[in-house]
């Protein structure tokens, strides 16, 4: 019997590893970025900003990822009866996209915050010295250096990303846990089966590794700074 269903289930489970996929690198792509900006308002002398950034960091941070995603998605149509979302599929990948980007690119920027100021002071000051621009500074002394520091807690965030895709079905986004349990309730004329989420915990697994792998090669790569 298991061996008749394997075929559907790969399929199935094929396709929402592929929206799991589209939902992690949408989620890196736009919060990478976005934390480095969210760092600098974090770091600004302008009070007003600096206080208003770090306030909405500590709610994003001190709030659990689904709730954020329930929020952004049912608040639109449901508080000011303007779906901005649209419907369908497409509809909860575009409101899970965003809520993921928000709530990672907020992690980021704590991570970002502390590999600059991380970045002894000397240094900056010794490249004004030589003549060096602030954006040089930043871009050749303070950057490079940041980033050697933040890979570790950045890989770390982006494995943790990996497993936290599964959220997304708490808003019926079909993922790769979406598609396992709907053969557990009934999908495809297979209802009852529980081993196809054991599956699903194989895609991540796999996937964590490949992640985990090049990781750790980006690491020893920027070992130069030591």
């Amino acid at each position: 019997m298991i061996m008749e269903q394997m075929p559907i289930v790969i399929h199935s489970l094929n396709v929402g590893f592929i929206q799991t996929l589209k939902l992690f690198f949408v989620t890196l792509i736009g919060a990478l970025p976005l934390g480095l900006i969210i760092s600098f308002g974090s770091m600004s002398k302008f009070r007003p900003l600096k206080y208003l950034t770090k306030t909405f960091v500590w709610i994003i941070r001190g709030t659990p990822l689904m709730i954020q995603l329930l929020i952004i998605y049912y608040f639109p149509g449901l508080v000011l009866h303007n779906p901005i979302w649209g419907g369908g599929e497409s509809g909860r990948f575009l409101a899970s996209s965003v809520s993921f980007v928000i709530n990672y690119a907020c992690y980021f920027s704590e991570i970002y915050r502390g590999g600059i100021e991380g970045v002894p002071r000397g240094q900056q000051e010794a490249g004004l010295v030589l003549g060096m621009t602030r954006s040089q500074i930043f871009f050749k002394i303070t950057l490079l250096q940041m980033i050697k520091r933040i890979v570790p807690p950045i890989s770390n965030e982006i494995i943790t990303l990996v497993k936290d895709t599964s959220l997304a079905r708490i808003i019926a986004l079909q993922e790769v846990i979406w598609a396992g349990q709907a053969f557990l309730k009934g999908s495809q004329g297979i209802s009852g089966a529980v081993w196809p989420l054991f599956f699903t915990a194989v895609y991540y697994l796999i996937f964590s590794g490949i992640l985990t792998v090049f990781l750790g090669y980006v690491e020893r790569k920027l070992d130069y700074f030591k």
